[in-house]
């Protein structure tokens, strides 16, 4: 398997795009609160990334009001 089907396989898909949209926020503004670069935040948009480190993903979801599985979502049927 290639790295981009591994990636794919995953099944994961993250809705950041959509919920900066919907809060009218910036990734460049949201990089500012939880102090991620920007270039990390849009790999993490693009669905490109492999991994997130929890602090991380807590610090967005407090940013962005939200839980979770409100920014990580499976693509998998359930």
């Amino acid at each position: 398997m290639t790295p981009a089907e591994i990636d794919e396989a995953s099944g994961i898909h993250c809705r950041l795009d959509e919920l900066l949209a919907e809060r009218e926020m910036t990734l460049t503004r949201l990089s500012e609160l939880v102090g991620v670069s920007v270039v990390n935040l849009s790999v993490l948009k693009n669905d490109r990334a492999r991994a997130i480190r929890f602090s991380t993903l807590a610090a967005i979801c407090a940013a962005l009001n939200c839980e979770v599985g409100d920014l990580l979502v499976s693509d998998r049927p359930a």
